[in-house]
């Protein structure tokens, strides 16, 4: 009897089969994961609220929401209850969640921003004093704000710099300060990549900034005292004379405003500047300082010794000091953050279970998350979970557990085993925050993990128990030896700090890396730390290209400011230089940094291929195959038109603070005053004739809507940056491709 052949499968039966062995094999891995998939809810919501800075538009955020809801919505339609449709749809909640919470607090914070420049007669209620002896000045925040003649619309929330010389003496908080002052809105990025103060104020209802200047006078006493922080810092720092004494205070309360500005910048290049705001460290470093000293005190009472109740105990008074130490140190939000991930430890450790872990790190980016979502942009809260991520994802590998564990051996090995965990540590946290500094400050440390490896302990058990112990006894008069003791280890500290800064090739310098390579980075590292199994090592994949692409992204080759007046040009050799001879230390840093320059720039009047007058600067050099030349103004002298409008219509791109006549036009960008207004800081890379700009086209996020008085009820309708005179596009910007120039 012949045998009948099966038909062979359709091609749809084919696809089914397909996608039904991929759904299990995917519920498979889920289920083997299934202790970190509650890792992921902390990244999926801080995905949505970064995705709601990034997206500049409401049409934007809106079709954000809906496509997330649609995927929640198909995931579990699909899935029918499996493990992977649970997590999908979780997932895109989270991210929904997280875009609705970014967006709610931008609107809920709104505050009147100042529309231009004005100098005003005011007095306002001090809120905060922040002494920066170093630079002689002293910031001051000021509400409950009384104008002689109001602007419109009129912050209501300012702050503003001091000079010493002028700062009236006993000004405390609470008191009303009458003063003369020359107020500005809050400034946006100078060039692409530069620190967005604009939007920091917009979270802190800061209107205006500026500088203050005689007559300044308290209309009426605040407090009868300078607070707490503040007279510990002066105690600290009449105890410990410069820059020792300003680590100290900073240590202790968080002001930096003391230590020289070489200093602070040898322990940015050492990759130790994380020593001097008040994060987890110093608060692990209190906690653990109380709480050793607590349960040895403790002990001597024998009855409560029986009970096992000591570190219960100790624990609770550890969490008074963790409590204690942030309303000390000014209970700013990166030192709250460390606080509330403090109580989660001692919390655990009360209940009996494993002090720090994955999930409890999760737990803390969940809590700051829900009530500082505008904290996702913060370069503290991305530094501090990235360190505190890494370090706990090394220490629960399996092979690095067992490695670590305890063990009867000699003290030598028992050193040596510790050494090496301290250093592989180092490594690890360095390569982590590796990618976010060059991000956020264009600088990468080669020494910081080999820095740290001293200046971490010294720190820790040294300058802070001496410290500690110093302020104790100087309550009775006897301080001053634990005082030596200080400021021997803070002088080590900073001789540390200033020798590895020192060294060659200690800090290398990037240009502004594109965002969707850091969040390449950023993702592959999550992936390669969340994951347990085999699957996480696909996590390589993204991270490396992410390095790649921001390795091999080219320095731009002539950037200028927002206002016009300012501008960096790279020449052929590489070299850096800047156009005006008088500028200032942080424009000749941003531009510097901007460039990816580590060093100081030179000035194009001294540079060969410029030819520099008073009034003009005309660059030329060959990029991509063409001859680019640039026509830039340097003074506030009108120019003859007969002889501007023909340099104008021969460069490529002219530059000028002043809005220049109509029919001055160059081949491709004119970027005056009118144009510049629209797009801000502008990075230009001629190989590829593309432009990077600080704003965005229709950008609606509050912050870039200044001089509006902005009340949630109120309509806004924001006009579009248009490319009328400089072309502008989302960041990173594209620019058309410029008519070919002619040869010479």
């Amino acid at each position: 009897m012949a045998s009948i052949a099966a038909p062979a499968p359709s091609k749809a039966a084919r696809v089914r089969q397909t996608v039904r062995v991929a759904r299990d094999r995917c519920e498979r891995w889920l289920e083997a994961e299934r202790d970190q998939l509650v890792l992921w809810l902390p990244v999926m919501l801080g995905a949505g609220t970064a995705a709601w800075f990034v997206l500049p538009q409401t049409r934007d955020w809106i079709v954000a929401l809906l496509c997330a809801a649609a995927v929640a919505a198909g995931a579990m339609a699909a899935g029918r209850g499996g493990r992977a449709a649970v997590a999908v749809a979780t997932a895109a909640a989270m991210v929904a969640l997280g875009l609705t919470l970014a967006w709610t607090r931008a609107e809920r914070v709104a505050a009147p921003v100042l529309a231009r420049p004005v100098v005003a007669t005011l007095s306002g209620r001090v809120v905060r004093i922040e002494p920066l002896p170093a630079r002689e000045l002293t910031r001051v925040t000021l509400d409950r704000l009384r104008w002689q003649e109001a602007p419109d619309p009129a912050p209501v929330r300012i702050r503003v710099n001091l000079p010493s010389d002028v700062t009236p003496a006993g000004l405390t908080a609470g008191a009303t300060l009458g003063l003369r002052a020359r107020l500005m809105p809050p400034p946006a990025p100078a060039v692409p990549g530069a620190y967005d103060f604009a939007r920091v104020a917009w979270f802190d209802g800061i209107g205006a900034t500026g500088r203050g200047f005689a007559p300044i006078a308290i209309v009426s006493p605040g407090a009868s005292d300078s607070g707490v922080r503040q007279r510990l810092t002066t105690h600290i720092q009449s105890r410990l004379p410069g820059s020792a004494g300003g680590i100290a205070a900073a240590l202790a309360t968080g002001d930096t405003g003391a230590i020289a500005e070489d200093d602070a910048e040898a322990m940015r290049r050492a990759g130790l500047a994380h020593l001097l705001s008040v994060s987890g460290l110093h608060i692990t470093a209190a906690v653990g300082i109380v709480m050793w000293l607590a349960m040895r005190l403790l002990a001597l009472w024998p009855r409560l010794a029986l009970t096992g109740r000591i570190p219960l105990l100790a624990a609770a008074l550890g969490a008074l000091a963790a409590i204690g130490y942030t309303w000390i140190t000014g209970a700013q939000v990166p030192t709250i953050r460390s606080c509330v991930a403090a109580l989660m430890v001692l919390t655990a450790l009360a209940l009996g279970r494993e002090a720090v872990t994955l999930r409890l790190v999760a737990v803390g980016a969940l809590v700051v998350l829900l009530v500082w979502p505008e904290a996702i942009v913060s370069p503290s809260f991305q530094l501090s979970f990235a360190a505190v991520t890494a370090i706990v994802a090394l220490h629960e590998h399996p092979r690095v557990r067992a490695t670590l564990l305890p063990r009867d051996e000699g003290w030598a090995r028992k050193l040596a085993r510790h050494l090496a965990a301290l250093l592989l540590t180092g490594v690890v946290v360095e390569v982590a925050l590796m990618p976010i500094a060059a991000y956020h400050f264009h600088k990468a440390g080669l020494f910081g993990a080999l820095a740290n490896i001293v200046a971490i302990p010294l720190t820790t058990f040294v300058v802070m128990p001496a410290e500690a112990i110093a302020l104790l006894l100087d309550v009775i008069g006897l301080g001053w030896p634990a005082w030596r003791v200080t400021g021997a280890a803070t002088d080590l500290l900073l001789w540390i700090a200033r020798t590895v800064a020192a060294l060659p090739g200690a800090v290398t310098a990037l240009p502004q890396m594109p965002s969707a390579a850091f969040g390449l980075m950023v993702a592959g590292g999550l992936w390669i730390a969340l994951w347990r199994t085999r699957w996480r090592r696909a996590g390589i994949v993204p991270l490396a290209v992410g390095a790649a692409w921001a390795l091999l992204t080219p320095a731009p080759d002539l950037i200028v400011s927002g206002d016009g007046r300012h501008l960096a040009w790279r020449d052929a050799a590489g070299g850096l230089s800047i156009l005006r001879d008088r500028t200032g230390d942080y424009m000749r840093d941003t531009l510097a940094q901007g460039a990816g320059l580590d060093g100081e720039p030179a000035l194009l009047s001294d540079t060969p291929g410029a030819r520099c007058n008073r009034d003009l600067c005309s660059m030329e050099r060959i990029a991509g195959d063409r001859r680019w030349r640039v026509l830039a103004t340097r003074s506030g002298y009108l120019i003859p038109t007969t002889l501007l409008i023909p340099r104008c219509a021969a460069a490529d791109v002219v530059v000028s603070d002043r809005r220049l006549p109509r029919r001055c036009r160059a081949r491709w960008l004119t970027l005056d005053r009118t144009a510049l207004a629209r797009t801000g800081g502008i990075a230009i890379t001629f190989a590829t004739a593309r432009a990077t700009t600080v704003n965005t086209a229709g950008d609606e996020h509050p912050w870039r809507r200044t001089g509006i008085d902005y009340r949630p009820s109120s309509p806004r309708r924001t006009p579009g940056i248009t490319a009328s005179r400089a072309a502008s596009s989302r960041h990173p910007a594209s620019v058309a491709r410029p008519p070919s120039p002619p040869q010479s």
